[in-house]
């Protein structure tokens, strides 16, 4: 009998790991991320499974909290196969680049002052280094293509289909024998919003037995995409007639992207006030080189009609990528009328914490979230009401104004997520996963009122077996 065990994002959203074993003996794993916020210590943990006895590692996309374990699988001893999209294998490649070079630059920075203390001995060693990604990239891999299925191995087909969430996203569809009968467990990994800003709409999935299915916004409708982009606009436009700033925190990949084509549409239309906009990420710009090596392949066809009429999808006057740290830096001299877009989302890290010591005391600023905020990060704090927040040891007055539009986000919300599990035929059970459980609570209780489905929230490393 098949079974399945979560290693990570069960009764989280972080840390996205699963462990599938066939009656074969053949072990897959369902992606290695990063657990955020309150519960990243879990990184440093041990696994709780061999790597070296995992056959294949699926990738469903590129975020952090789905690939950013990867290279510690792989210095603990995975030797198998990856299979992952082209645009995917892009993206994953910046993230963990970027992954190991902030570990080392917290690392260096504890070590200074444990060294003074003499307990240099007590800082835990980065994860993993820039070579041991250079390790991942070196592995054999599968790139499937949308919608195409192929055999992994003896008994085993996958099919990857677009999950819509960000560039070269994935569900993935497994089908195995059990015994002489054929069973499909699908693993979601994130489902996208269908706001068809960037990308094309989530495909639908047609059949399964098992699904496991994120559950991230599970306890809530997201506002519409037209009203999250009037919303959007209006703060920007209205900052920026007071003479204020605007902050965005943004996720490098999808939500940057999404920010940059309304801020053009703005400003093709004439509605954006004269500003500049910084882009101030090196990956989001890195990552939106990506999206323009895909743009007449993977992005939405309003992008690819931008393309074609512009020559560019994201590009436009006011808008400057910054390139190191001095014209990062060089962005303080900018008193009014900016717009500056930058790391980390959940603000656990990234430039966006500079410009917040800078310029979060100002009330004629506003600062706008965009994206999911995590138990434990300081954008959580933000969105919950913090008036007073600690950045680089310093306590700052939090004046500026505060948004949160999450019409933007990538993930689907509760409507997105019942309606494409209804259309799923033959489906035995649902597993819940990538949630807080106080949603996947609510989200059950809605799967059993309108699907008639009584859904299974997973528990951390509960072993689930598949007849």
């Amino acid at each position: 009998m098949a079974t399945v065990i979560s290693y990570g994002a069960a009764e989280v959203v972080t840390g996205s790991c699963h462990l599938l074993e066939l009656d074969s003996g053949t072990r897959i794993l369902i992606d290695c991320g990063m657990f955020q916020g309150r519960v990243e210590k879990r990184n440093y943990e041990d696994f709780g499974f061999d790597p070296k006895t995992v056959d294949y590692l699926l990738v469903t996309h590129a975020h952090l909290d789905h690939v950013g374990r990867i290279p510690k699988l792989v210095k603990e001893g995975f030797e198998g196969t990856i299979v992952i999209t082209d645009a995917t294998v892009d993206l994953a490649e910046v993230i963990m680049l970027d992954s190991a070079k902030i570990m080392k630059e917290d690392y260096l920075t504890l070590y200074k002052k444990a060294e003074r203390r003499g307990k240099e001995n007590e800082v835990p060693l980065p994860l993993y280094k820039e070579e041991d990604v250079r390790e991942v990239l070196a592995l054999k891999r599968v790139v499937p293509e949308y919608d195409k299925s192929f055999e992994l191995c003896e008994g085993v087909n996958l099919t990857y289909r677009n999950a819509g969430h960000i560039l070269g996203s994935a569900f993935i569809e497994i089908r195995y024998k059990e015994g002489k009968e054929e069973r499909t467990i699908v693993f979601s990994g994130d489902i996208g919003n269908d706001n068809d800003m960037v990308l094309p709409d989530l495909a639908a999935c047609e059949k399964a037995d098992y699904l496991y299915v994120e559950s991230t916004y599970g306890d809530r409708n997201h506002q519409g995409a037209l009203e999250s982009v009037k919303e959007f606009k209006d703060v920007v436009i209205n900052t920026l007639d007071n003479w204020g700033n605007v902050l965005i925190p943004s996720f490098a990949i999808e939500r940057t992207q999404e920010i940059l084509c309304i801020l053009k549409e703005m400003y093709d239309k004439g509605e954006l006030p004269e500003c500049k906009v910084f882009l101030d990420s090196p990956m989001a710009s890195k990552a939106t080189a990506i999206y323009k090596k895909y743009a007449e392949e993977l992005l939405s066809t309003e992008c690819q009609a931008i393309k074609k009429r512009d020559g560019t999808v994201f590009d436009f006057e006011y808008l400057k990528y910054t390139q190191n740290v001095n014209e990062s830096k060089a962005i303080n001299n900018e008193k009014y009328r900016t717009i500056i877009i930058a790391g980390s989302g959940m603000c656990s890290g990234g430039r966006i914490l500079h410009h917040f010591k800078n310029r979060l005391w100002n009330r004629k600023n506003a600062v706008i979230f965009v994206g999911y905020q995590a138990e434990g990060t300081l954008g959580r704090h933000i969105v919950d009401g913090a008036k007073w927040v600690k950045i680089y040891h310093e306590d700052i007055r939090l004046q500026a104004s505060r948004y949160t539009i999450n019409g933007f986000s990538a993930h689907a919300d509760q409507s997105g997520i019942i309606e494409w599990v209804k259309n799923i035929e033959d489906l035995q059970r649902i597993f819940l996963i990538h949630g807080e459980k106080d949603k996947q609570e609510v989200l059950r209780e809605v799967m059993g009122k309108k699907l008639h489905e009584k859904a299974h929230i997973v528990e951390p490393e509960e072993v689930i077996y598949l007849p």
